[in-house]
């Protein structure tokens, strides 16, 4: 397997032009003292795209990371997102703000609305106001993380201004098929939350072990890769170092048609996931 030091991660186009690199480094539930080193760290192995959010509390963690490193801003991807409590038109705008001055940046490559919220009826107006960042310069593009068909749907129709890219639970045991289809009939890139799935269950299938043992990797390096090939942007997460290098060497692992499907055959629909269901939940 190629060094992971001399592995660069593909990057895919947005409809909006602008690109983003597939495989980044997510630091959920990454605590703000400890953000500032594994990002350090996710940059001396490679990652260039780091994905935070104000409600991870980290912001300032990874603005601290990114201060502290040589790299150049324009060689970076950067993602922050909105929180719940922050959607609407009057507050949307002082919240990104607030990341800006944590991150201590003039401008993130990526803004989302973290959660869609149906009950709060508010999605609407904070995309517009989105969309408003975006014709700043502040945010080079704007897209958003659990969101339904039907809401991508009802925000193309009453906005005109299509997300460039939705981020929801995705893994081989949910794998978001219907969802996936629909976001490519219209341009907008799949971006895969827990793309690990958060448990023992999924490291220990069977199914993923024997393509690990055919290809001599970890089986997070075999999902990583299955991600990768069907397209996914990816941004798993880890505070160890040494599995933060692992898993940039997925990028090395090339899959046969033969085993993606072997993995794509998977998924358990709707009773794989993990996490809340965006259609019903509402939370602050």
């Amino acid at each position: 397997m190629t060094s992971g030091q001399t592995l660069t991660s593909p990057v895919l186009t947005f409809h909006d032009g602008h690109t983003i690199p597939q495989l980044g480094y997510g630091v959920w539930q990454v605590e703000d003292a400890v953000a500032e080193h594994v990002v350090g760290e996710a940059f001396r192995v490679g990652y260039r795209h780091i994905d935070t959010a104000a409600a991870y509390r980290n912001e300032k963690g990874v603005g601290r990371a990114i201060a502290s490193s040589d790299l150049e801003r324009e060689d970076l991807f950067i993602t922050t997102k909105l929180w719940n409590a922050d959607q609407g038109r009057e507050t949307t705008a002082d919240a990104f703000e607030a990341s800006l001055e944590n991150l201590g940046l003039d401008y993130v490559d990526l803004y989302l609305i973290h959660w869609l919220q149906p009950k709060r009826g508010l999605y609407l107006q904070t995309w517009e106001e989105l969309a408003k960042l975006k014709e700043s310069g502040r945010v080079r593009s704007i897209g958003v993380s659990n969101f339904t068909i039907e809401a991508l749907g009802e925000v193309e129709r009453e906005t005109g201004v299509l997300p460039v890219i939705n981020q929801v639970e995705t893994h081989p045991y949910f794998q978001q098929d219907e969802l996936r289809a629909y976001e490519e009939s219209k341009g907008i890139l799949h971006e895969a939350w827990s793309p690990l799935g958060q448990g023992k269950d999924l490291l220990a299938d069977p199914v993923l072990g024997r393509i690990a043992n055919a290809h001599g990797v970890s089986i997070p390096n075999v999902v990583l890769g299955w991600h990768l090939a069907i397209g996914n942007v990816v941004i798993p997460k880890s505070v160890n170092p040494e599995r933060l290098a692992q898993n940039w060497t997925a990028l090395a692992l090339e899959l046969d048609a033969e085993e993606i499907a072997a993995i794509s055959a998977l998924d358990k629909g709707g009773a794989g996931r993990i996490g809340p269901d965006p259609a019903v939940s509402d939370f602050a």
